[in-house]
């Protein structure tokens, strides 16, 4: 799989010397999923610090791989590009104590066996964006982001940070996605091993790509096929992952210390109007209300005049704030 990226690299460099003939590549950003608790912001990647962010696959097996394949192939092909890593998880280095742990023996937790977060990159790009959106003070006050996609998640966001978030020791837990599973009762995990004779390696199988939105529907895992499906199996996803995305922002509002604003990002989040609708349904308890029209043009503000909470809708950009710490961090001004 190392060759399949080293093609891609290829590939990508013929690519951008044949359309931008005369541009020299002087450095690389890249998305790395865990950056575990050594590394809580962007750093310059050498082969050293490649093998220690190796050393936390086994929290991210579906990203870390790919995301290390790629640097190292570089190392190869441009060994005088400087490449930076910018975590996902390090957002969320300033969220609540009581947030990282789990009710588990303290031995785990020191082992590392904590809740870390993911998507702090598109929840970075998005909280910088607020201050402009809602105003100064109004971005400092109790916000929960909701980034629906294929992966989903959301965070609690109070003075513009992370004080806990749905994710938690890997990106399979919180929000139902489109083929995870999301939070789950670890008496479903003891059941299927004892009573179904399920391994590890099947497991993780069926909790990372048979169960979400495919596995509850048993059509697809694209949410746009789902809304258009006449299908029982394909309402009942819909209402589960609505669902369940009302009750993440409960729980989070009370880390956020309330709710002032809701803001949805990522591919389901901007584009998919009546999961808004449903979610907005869910939460009217709060005084939230939408604009139907607004809602249905995916307005940046999507929430009616006697709404009690602001409702926007913020496209992320996860390649931007990439950049930014790349050069910001290599002093490429």
């Amino acid at each position: 799989q190392n060759g399949q990226h080293r093609l891609a690299l290829e590939f990508l460099f013929e690519w951008i010397n044949r359309h931008t003939p005369g541009v020299d590549i002087i450095a690389a950003g890249h998305r790395i999923v865990h950056g575990g608790d050594h590394y809580g912001a962007p750093v310059v990647l050498t082969p050293e610090v490649v093998g220690e962010l190796e050393t936390l696959i086994p929290l991210a097996p579906l990203h870390q791989p790919h995301n290390l394949r790629a640097i190292k192939s570089l190392f190869t092909l441009m060994p005088d590009v400087r490449q930076v890593g910018c975590f996902d998880t390090a957002f969320h280095r300033t969220r609540l104590p009581v947030a990282s742990r789990f009710p588990l023996p303290r031995a785990l937790y020191n082992e590392g066996v904590k809740r870390y977060g993911f998507h702090g990159l598109s929840y970075e790009f998005v909280s910088r964006q607020l201050p402009d959106l809602l105003g100064e003070e109004k971005a400092g006050g109790p916000i929960i982001v909701a980034h629906l996609g294929n992966g989903a998640s959301m965070c609690a966001l109070r003075d513009g940070l992370s004080r806990d978030t749905s994710m938690g020791f890997t990106a399979v837990d919180g929000l139902m996605m489109g083929t995870r599973t999301g939070a789950l009762d670890p008496g479903v995990i003891l059941h299927l091993i004892e009573q179904k004779g399920m391994d590890a390696k099947s497991l993780s199988n069926l909790f990372y790509k048979q169960s979400g939105l495919l596995g509850v529907s048993g059509i697809s895992q694209d949410m746009r096929t789902l809304l258009d499906s006449d299908e029982a199996s394909a309402k009942d996803a819909i209402e589960l992952f609505c669902y369940r995305a009302a009750c993440m922002i409960g729980h989070l509002s009370m880390a956020a210390g309330g709710l002032d604003a809701l803001v949805f990002t990522g591919g389901i989040g901007e584009h998919a109007a009546p999961v808004r609708t449903r979610i907005a349904e869910w939460l009217e308890w709060t005084g939230l209300r939408l604009y139907p029209a607004a809602n249905q043009r995916h307005a940046t503000r999507i929430h009616a005049k006697d709404s009690k909470v602001e409702v926007l809708v913020v496209p992320t950009n996860e390649e931007w704030m990439i950049g930014h710490h790349t050069v910001n961090l290599l002093g490429l001004h």
